[in-house]
């Protein structure tokens, strides 16, 4: 007997080879949140625990080709995008999404891995602030990724509400600004749409995570692909990462805390 399919999600994004983030973390995740999980591959990395050694960005022919295969045989109905790398894949990637027109598309504007890496070039970051950002359906961007993308230092709370509506003139139609890189005994992630401003608080864990970014945008993907709102996905998705990150482990020598997704 044929079994109804599962809601199907796409991760564009990099490869980890630890295992740990990216490609990988995405995969797992959509797993774990009862989603079929279909992967477009924008770049490889060689990372492990201890940090990136080289980033080798894939041909655009190839990154389109594996769009084409996707989308041409799959109802997707969310996408999420990590790593992009580059100028011109972020902007073959905008002009696909442009074209496609997902239901729901995550945009995880990844910049700079933990370890301090640059995943993302100056001229990306533009061609993501002009092409990709606007078409998103939530931004997820961290700390630094914020401060990045507006110029600006991010300390108070009254620094986080101006940048979350500086962050909304982008483009995008809401954004989670995570505050993971923040201080303070709670992490409180603050998502802005057009209703004002949801915080959602955990306690905070005193481990090094990594994948947390990539974990976090992925299962927002999934429950949106799963029918929830974007609120009720958020809410779900950070109380998800916090229990993954509550049961992280080291699988290599690094300090680096893997999720158990």
């Amino acid at each position: 007997m044929q079994k109804t399919s599962p809601p199907i999600a796409l991760t564009i994004a990099g490869s980890d080879s630890g295992g740990g983030a990216g490609i990988q973390a995405d995969l797992k995740t959509f797993h774990a949140r009862h989603v079929h999980g279909l992967s477009v591959i924008a770049a490889i990395t060689s990372q492990n625990t201890r940090g990136v050694t080289a980033v080798y960005a894939v041909p655009l022919a190839h990154i389109r080709s594996q769009l084409d295969a996707v989308f041409d045989d799959f109802p997707i109905t969310a996408v999420k995008t990590g790593m992009l790398g580059n100028a011109a894949i972020t902007r073959l990637v905008a002009r696909e999404m442009r074209r496609r027109k997902p239901a729901w598309l995550v945009v995880d504007p990844v910049m700079i891995a933990t370890s301090g890496a640059r995943l993302l070039t100056e001229e990306a970051v533009d061609a993501m602030v002009n092409g990709l950002i606007p078409l998103a359906d939530i931004l997820t961007p961290n700390l630094p990724e914020a401060e990045a993308l507006l110029g600006r230092s991010i300390r108070t709370a009254k620094d986080f509400d101006s940048a979350g509506e500086a962050l909304l003139t982008l483009g995008a139609s809401a954004v989670l600004l995570k505050g993971g890189h923040h201080t303070g005994r709670e992490v409180v992630d603050r998502f802005y749409d057009e209703r004002g401003m949801m915080e959602v608080r955990h306690p905070r864990l005193r481990v090094e995570g990594h994948g947390t970014g990539c974990t976090l945008a992925s299962a927002i993907a999934a429950e949106l692909a799963k029918g929830q709102s974007p609120r009720s996905a958020v809410r779900r998705a950070a109380d998800y990462v916090h229990r993954a990150l509550a049961h992280s482990y080291r699988p290599g020598g690094g300090a680096a805390h893997v999720l158990k997704h």
